[in-house]
């Protein structure tokens, strides 16, 4: 089920008002609900691969009870090795067996010999990498000792299944977001008028600015070779809006429908476009991702604790895994290979956690040094992102050579002038919100709250119409095939 889908919108108040309603009476009817809810929404995707979602549950909801009750070490990492082996095993199954597999053969012809093995005519399940990581993470932490592990099934299958972020994120840490499902939760008008507001947000930026975006940079990238190089910069432009608003305006959309339902979830976006270098811009970027990698492999690896050339191969694993981890593609190893290659000097100078703070907190603008750093650290995602969304390596090859040839000088050629100036003008008014908004947890968390409730209401009601009148072709998330 889509968050931009009229399903979504007569789905969300029934599920609203049975929860406050009827499930007020206890904590256990609420979390029944919510698993009920929740593999209702997964399941009006595709019914069948519930299953999944059940085995993912059930094996490390037991895993994790073997590990409190067994004080051998060896047979804590077997337990462990178990979990990872199925969890793994499914999503290596269903997101990159076909990958190896085509590569197995590729190779072998190289070297001019046969290799037979068959392709498997499977379908990615919907966010099977997000719920996948996120009950990895719960049974490790059992096995390191930081979290004690739930005798309730429920409240487990709740947390695993929470539709909100079930899909597309955020990875929640079970630290954080498993206690919520066993504390007593009481409506509380303030959180749910706040989550409304982020999801007002978050419904603009996929409606207006992903989904607009997503028409022209389809065309353009489609046939890079088509069209000038201006017109090919414009198009790298726009698709990093379009990933920025798509991916963001899911997880405020996610974060806000969970506040209506008493939850907390952590931040996933912090305004990663304000980064004054590509450290920065990880650390504001994808969050519950970044955050995850770190914790499971970056430091158990050592680290920035190791000396230069192991840390230079821990910033390569980490880099090329998250890569793997968005799709089996060779596009997004180079992907995650360039940004390794844009971080190494921050990491080996030691300034990789030089610009921790909110870029010209307290001021209106940033200064000149600032805002150089901001332009460079941005050109250099826009030029990571093509091999994102490309194709294929020689797809992304083509259009980086259009954007440094003399066609970039010449004026861009759009297929629709008028709604690409359109977009153009929604993305800098976008961009100016965002920046004053850019201290707090999303940007018009504090817009227009100490104006007069008719001007406040006013704003709400032009973003309600500019979501209806400019919204582009309904799209799907982009994050859904990871």
């Amino acid at each position: 089920m889509l968050f931009n889908s009229l399903d979504f919108a007569v789905y969300l108040p029934i599920v609203f008002v049975l929860y406050w309603f009827v499930g007020i009476k206890s904590l256990k009817t609420q979390n029944i609900l919510l698993v009920i809810a929740s593999y209702i929404f997964y399941g009006w995707w595709d019914w069948r691969f519930l299953s999944l979602i059940f085995i993912s549950t059930l094996v490390d909801f037991t895993l994790s009870l073997g590990l409190i009750r067994q004080h051998n070490e060896f047979h804590r990492k077997i337990i462990l090795g178990v979990s990872l082996a199925v969890n793994l095993g499914i999503l290596g199954v269903f997101k990159y067996y076909n990958f190896f597999i085509d590569n197995l053969i590729d190779a072998f012809t190289i070297f001019g010999r046969n290799f037979e093995a068959r392709s498997l005519d499977i379908v990615l399940p919907v966010g099977i990498s997000f719920y996948t990581f996120q009950t990895l993470s719960y049974t490790i932490d059992v096995y390191r000792g930081k979290l004690q592990p739930t005798t309730d099934f429920i409240g487990f299958s709740a947390f695993v299944s929470f539709f909100p972020q079930l899909v597309a994120g955020p990875i929640e840490r079970a630290t954080n977001l498993l206690p919520q499902f066993n504390r007593e939760r009481r409506f509380d008008y303030s959180c749910a008028t706040n989550g409304l507001r982020q999801m007002l947000w978050g419904f603009f930026k996929k409606i207006v600015i992903a989904d607009n975006c997503a028409v022209i940079v389809n065309h353009i990238f489609e046939n890079p070779s088509g069209v000038n190089g201006s017109t090919l910069v414009l198009g790298a432009f726009f698709f990093a809006f379009q990933i920025y608003g798509d991916f963001s305006g899911y997880s405020d959309i996610a974060i806000g429908t969970a506040k209506l339902f008493g939850f907390n979830l952590m931040k996933n976006f912090d305004f990663p476009y304000f980064s004054r270098d590509i450290a920065e811009f990880w650390r504001r970027w994808h969050i519950s991702l970044s955050t995850w990698f770190r914790d499971y492999l970056y430091i158990p690896l050592g680290g920035s604790r190791v000396n230069s050339t192991l840390q230079v191969r821990n910033i390569f694993i980490i880099f090329l895994v998250s890569g793997f981890w968005h799709g089996a593609n060779w596009t997004f190893i180079v992907w995650g290979a360039l940004n390794a290659l844009y971080f190494l000097p921050l990491l080996l100078t030691k300034r990789n956690r030089k610009n921790i703070d909110v870029v010209a907190r307290g001021r209106w603008y940033p200064n000149i040094r600032e805002t150089i750093a901001i332009g460079s650290t941005f050109s250099l995602t826009v030029l990571s992102w093509i091999f994102f969304r490309a194709e294929s390596i020689p797809s992304a090859i083509t259009y980086i050579s259009g954007i440094f040839s003399l066609s970039t000088f010449s004026m861009p050629d759009f297929f629709n002038n008028r709604g690409a100036l359109t977009t153009f003008i929604a993305i800098i008014v976008f961009t100016i919100v965002e920046w004053f908004g850019r201290e707090n947890e999303y940007a018009i968390e504090q817009f227009g709250q100490n104006w007069r409730r008719p001007l406040r209401y006013g704003f709400y009601y032009v973003v309600i119409i500019a979501i209806v009148f400019l919204g582009g072709e309904e799209q799907e998330f982009i994050y859904f095939q990871f």
